[in-house]
């Protein structure tokens, strides 16, 4: 290991956050400071380069206050006419897949002498139309190597290729195989799916076999085992990996722990900086300085001294003799001597700090059988003491009892991570209510929204919208080569190829609770849609597409959904959130054109009924009317009917009765040709889907 020309020298760290409390007056630079030391580390053990596992940003739209300070940082340690000891051999177009295609140190126009390799995390993860990161304008800038981004595709499990950057330096040759975040859920069904992830191995060279390569894995996904759907096992990984870089995980278990049975061990560097005041965090910050020789390595972990002190406690008031459960003053007392003792503790000099900072301080007290106090009133005496005066308290009831009401034995120490609450997905709410998606799919509806909501994505829904309907539009020019389709029935595939695609997309994403179920019916009821008769309330994407597309203003619909009854015009104001949480409101709110008669009959009526126009003037009825402006009448005024269109008579005003508030009449928008190519047009066999979800051939 003595031999410097064949050992590669790498420094690693994860989690920066950079930008992480940038608006917070005491704590707006501590990410920036532990940063700028990891890169001054990386220069005093003159390293070959530094590799960091994803979350360099805390915010997908980093303010331009975060990204000057950032660029001002690699700039100044990476920028330099040191020179660069190892190659890059592999192909660079296929590792970084930008604009210029190369390893940025051998670039021209720019001196760099410290490279730096990143992957993207949950925080600063590609977004919008062009799926870009906040990582790409650093790699624009020719100041990192930006790796591990993978195209997935389209919907569905999808399938991804991880291609490593071979890099050898004398006789030691390293694989350094890069995997940016993908949602946990969807990576794990991956990985249980044959062939969707496919590790591509280094081809033997002339004295070089495969076995001679140190494979290194950097990725960053849940690792913490809460479900065991959204987070990701390492016995997932492939056997042939040496050596894991583990992020996202904000604890630091620095030290390399074997797996058994697996043959490689993971190094977890946690955070530089604690965004989650747990138990978790308080351990001491480190970076791991790895040296590589040939098949063998050394871990060597190096301590931050930047870091803010973080001072962390537990108190179980009922546990304490000097605390009254009726005596409020008795209870503050207690909690200002532990804060008063963990400032004490914190202040002392200690090697691995450079400066006094004000420490964060952090008690969690569990007040079983006590009244909780104000946080913040409490902290108003430690403000300019502590850093965080406003959260030193947070208050908890017993395990014991979470455990009764959840049924499971959570520990604090897995949560590290903030963004982790009690969020609701938009496949629980479909699965929960038993709704039916038949338009767009539920997994390209959940990730648009995390997307608007999370990254600030105003795109986020066109993006999905604009994606569905090119594959529709593929679908359709290739059923139009095979099968000669007629002008009136384009409408009708429409409906037919979106609904197949959610069909596809629910087979696929089987695990997922409840969608499999919203689609099993899909063709029966397209089936049925034209001949049978069906209820008023009846949802039918061809009918809706057909309304769209044709322009047909309906009375009592718009953008293809019912205006509701007078007896749901309550629900309907109560809010549209509320959308779906039960039978009743799916039934005054979802698109409903019946097709309970044919329209010749429908014709056939309007015929007889054309004699009787006098008497339709008479009629106690209201009737519906296609003008604009007559299109929401006064309750309870009696409408003739409108020259040119007689009622119908017999039994159709029974069968209309009331239910003319609430559906529109499908002769408005269906013609007799139309009926004919649906009864008489012979049945086809349903387009093959021949799309292959980011297949990538292996070489």
């Amino acid at each position: 290991m003595e031999d410097d020309k064949d050992t590669l020298r790498i420094l690693v760290a994860t989690d920066c956050h950079l930008g992480y409390m940038e608006k917070d007056e005491i704590r707006r630079f501590d990410s920036f400071e532990a940063f700028e030391e990891i890169c001054s580390l990386a220069k005093q053990k003159e390293v070959d380069f530094v590799l960091l596992g994803g979350d360099l940003f805390h915010e997908n739209k980093p303010s331009r206050s975060t990204l000057v300070k950032t660029i001002e940082i690699l700039r100044r340690y990476c920028l330099n006419d040191l020179p660069v000891k190892f190659q890059v051999v592999s192909d660079q177009t296929v590792n970084f897949p930008n604009r210029f295609g190369h390893v940025n140190y051998e670039d021209p126009h720019f001196n760099v002498g410290l490279p730096v390799f990143t992957i993207h995390g949950n925080h600063d993860d590609p977004a919008g139309v062009d799926n870009l990161s906040a990582i790409d304008i650093l790699s624009a800038c020719n100041l990192v190597n930006y790796f591990g981004k993978m195209d997935l595709g389209g919907s569905g499990v999808g399938q991804i290729a991880v291609h490593p950057v071979l890099v050898k330096k004398g006789t030691t040759t390293v694989a350094l195989y890069g995997l940016g975040n993908i949602r946990d859920e969807r990576l794990n069904r991956m990985f249980q799916t044959p062939h969707s992830v496919q590790w591509m191995r280094p081809e033997s060279q002339e004295g070089l076999s495969v076995s001679d390569w140190f494979n290194i894995l950097v990725l960053h996904q849940n690792r913490i085992k809460t479900n065991p759907k959204s987070a990701i096992n390492e016995h997932f990984l492939p056997r042939f990996l040496d050596f894991v870089v583990w992020g996202h995980e904000h604890e630091c278990l620095i030290d390399p722990q074997e797996v058994p049975g697996m043959g490689f061990h993971i190094t977890q560097p946690g955070s530089s900086v604690a965004t989650s005041l747990i138990d978790g965090e308080a351990k001491p910050k480190h970076v791991l300085l790895l040296e590589i020789k040939g098949n063998q390595y050394r871990p060597n972990k190096i301590p931050l001294m930047t870091v803010r002190p973080f001072e962390y406690a537990e108190v179980v008031l009922k546990d304490e003799a000097d605390v009254d459960p009726n005596d409020q003053a008795s209870v503050l007392e207690h909690l200002d001597k532990i804060v008063r003792n963990l400032i004490e503790k914190s202040s002392q000099p200690t090697a691995s700090r450079s400066e006094a900072k004000l420490p964060l301080v952090r008690i969690k007290v569990d007040y079983s059988g006590f009244s909780t106090i104000n946080p913040q009133r409490f902290g108003q005496k430690y403000v300019g003491k502590v850093a965080n005066p406003q959260d030193i308290l947070i208050f908890s009831k017993a395990a014991k009892k979470r455990q009764t009401t959840t049924g499971e034995n959570i520990d604090e120490s897995e949560k590290l991570r903030p963004e982790e609450l009690n969020q609701q997905t938009i496949e629980a709410l479909v699965a929960e209510n038993n709704l039916k998606m038949e338009i767009l799919p539920v997994d390209d509806l959940d990730i648009a929204l995390h997307d608007f909501v999370s990254k600030d994505d105003k795109t986020a829904f066109y993006a999905c919208l604009q994606r569905n309907l090119d594959e529709t539009r593929k679908k359709l020019n290739s059923e139009a080569e095979k099968f000669k389709i007629e002008e009136e029935d384009i409408i009708v595939k429409v409906g037919e190829c979106m609904q197949e695609r959610v069909k596809e997309i629910s087979l696929r994403s089987k695990g997922d609770t409840g969608l499999a179920s919203s689609t099993q019916n899909l063709d029966t009821t397209r089936g049925k849609s034209v001949a049978a008769e069906s209820s008023l309330n009846t949802f039918s994407d061809d009918e809706d597409t057909r309304e769209l597309l044709l322009g047909t203003r309906s009375t009592r619909s718009t953008a293809g959904f019912t205006r509701p009854s007078k007896d749901a015009t309550g629900a309907a104001r109560g809010g549209a959130s509320k959308r779906g949480r039960g039978k009743g409101s799916l039934k005054q709110t979802t698109l409903s054109f019946s097709q309970s008669r044919s329209s010749a009959a429908i014709r056939s009526e309007e015929v007889d009924s054309s004699s009787d126009e006098d008497a339709a003037n008479e009629a106690n009825e209201v009737v519906e009317n296609s003008d604009p402006e007559d299109s929401f009448p006064q309750s309870g005024r009696k409408r003739p009917a409108p020259r040119g269109r007689g009622r119908a008579r017999g039994t159709s005003t029974a069968k209309r009765g009331r239910k003319a508030d609430t559906g529109s009449m499908p002769s408005m928008v269906m013609s007799k040709d139309d009926d004919s190519d649906e009864d008489d047009k012979p049945k086809k066999p349903p387009p093959r889907v021949t799309r292959n979800y980011g297949a990538v051939k292996r070489r």
